[in-house]
């Protein structure tokens, strides 16, 4: 085989290996409760929000990340799955009296632990 042959091979080599990690993590994800990755996104929408000051859209986000939170501990039971709905409950509680630092505190804590639900 010449070298510009090894190179090609080389690189198709590459190119496979990449999309069967690429793969992978979609079926880790796939394979993951569509509640919990809801309620990530969410949680995680809060924050942004909550870094910019702004509690409204944090109570807002920090809602339906708990509506999908409490709708995964119906399908599962995880330790981390319970601590992000408390912490949420407080991202909600905080964001409603205006304390948007706080809230954005509680809601990171939330993503936190939602991203560790096995």
């Amino acid at each position: 085989m010449n070298m510009h042959g090894m190179k090609r091979l080389v690189t198709l080599s590459v190119i496979g290996l990449v999309a069967g990690l690429l793969t992978l993590s979609n079926i880790a994800v796939a394979g993951g409760n569509q509640h919990v990755q809801e309620a990530i996104e969410h949680a995680e929408e809060a924050v942004e929000h909550g870094e910019q000051g702004h509690a409204g859209a944090v109570v807002t986000h920090a809602n339906v990340a708990l509506q999908h939170a409490r709708m995964a501990q119906k399908e599962m039971h995880n330790p981390h799955l319970d601590e992000g709905v408390r912490e949420l409950e407080q991202a909600v509680a905080h964001g409603k009296e205006g304390h948007a630092s706080v809230a954005t505190k509680h809601a990171k804590s939330a993503v936190m632990h939602l991203k560790e639900v096995r």
